[in-house]
């Protein structure tokens, strides 16, 4: 099968660091589902594990963790899949990624296609999701609510880092799931435009001071931080800004966090990570199935929408190249996706 990947860890400027490769076509057992992939996303964690791990000697890394196809094969252990079935994830951490013709992928960790999504815009959708609905509902603990019956509440969720792919998510499951008022952060008019577009109640500027510009808000203290990007750097304003008692929730790789400032208010903190799940085999492992379907049945009824930002074609090493390029530079807006090989 055709299939991304590399064989030694190099940087973007080494034109070797994604190639096209041949691999064996994988045998489905157990819970795993074997998929034929019809479409991928690329998230920061794919340029993360292509600079930090090298394959065993002869060994290709296939990278991937977000994508969308069909069911060809399953073990002997599945319960909730068929083949014909399409599908959609994010995967495991310890497998071989989704830039390839087929993978395997445990049932518990797959969800149902959204029937009114393409597969593109579909693909753009599952780590993110998984990851701002953990960190919204179980990190942060903010309550959620039935989208008919929704009632303003006192809290108030600041999400720096709003337009890249987990805030694109994020935005929209506060905004139509809680009675949360949301602050989004952009520093751009692209991407203040695109978080307004997604439910944020009040957009500031992450690039200038945070407590003056929410405090010129007239909406009271911050009792939630969603922090998705420099959680370093913005550690102090955190303080600053949150209520006494307040909850951060971060996702990114600070190097340096202090957090003996959050002493005094007694701000809790909390790490989300999406593939804690699948990584250690959990006993609720099947909750991300849950959630995908959620996501699922609430795109289907048009309360939520994808994230997709680009799509750069089919899936080959230039195209994905292209995608890492745009991912180190920061500047993407919601979801880069390719589809078909």
């Amino acid at each position: 099968m055709k299939a991304i990947g590399y064989n030694q860890a190099l940087p973007l400027t080494d034109p070797a660091y994604l190639i096209d490769i041949e691999l064996p076509q994988p045998q489905a057992s157990g819970h795993d589902l074997l998929v034929r992939i019809n479409a991928v996303a690329v998230n920061p964690v794919d340029c993360k594990i292509r600079k930090r791990v090298t394959p065993e000697s002869g060994q290709h890394k296939v990278l991937g963790w977000d994508a969308v196809g069909e069911v060809v094969a399953v073990g002997e252990r599945v319960e909730n899949f068929k083949p014909g079935d399409n599908v959609f994830y994010a995967g495991d951490l310890n497998r071989q990624g989704c830039n390839a013709e087929y993978q395997l992928v445990d049932e518990r960790i797959v969800g149902n296609k959204p029937k009114s999504l393409s597969d593109s815009e579909a693909a753009a959708l599952p780590l993110t999701a998984i990851t701002a609905w953990e960190l919204l509902f179980e990190r942060l603990a903010i309550k959620a609510t039935q989208p008919s019956i929704i009632t303003s509440s006192n809290e108030v969720l600041l999400i720096v880092g709003a337009a890249g792919g987990v805030g694109s998510i994020l935005v929209q499951l506060a905004s139509k799931l809680t009675g949360a008022t949301v602050i989004a952060t952009a520093s751009r008019e692209s991407s203040a435009t695109w978080v307004k577009s997604l439910g944020a109640d009040h957009v500031v500027d992450h690039a200038k001071p945070l407590a003056s510009q929410i405090e010129q808000l007239g909406i009271g203290p911050v009792t939630h931080i969603a922090s998705l990007t420099h959680t370093d750097s913005y550690l102090d304003s955190y303080v600053e800004i949150l209520t006494p008692m307040g909850k951060i929730a971060l996702i990114d790789d600070p190097q340096n966090l202090d957090i003996t400032k959050l002493k005094p208010k007694c701000i809790s903190l909390h790490w989300e990570f999406m593939f804690t799940r699948s990584m250690f085999k959990t006993t609720d492992m099947n909750e991300q199935h849950n959630l995908l379907n959620k996501v699922a049945d609430l795109i289907d009824q048009g309360l939520l929408k994808t994230t997709l930002g680009k799509n750069l074609g089919v899936i080959n090493a230039k195209n994905l190249s292209t995608a890492h390029e745009i991912i180190a530079s920061g500047t993407s807006i919601g979801k880069i996706v390719l589809e078909g090989f």
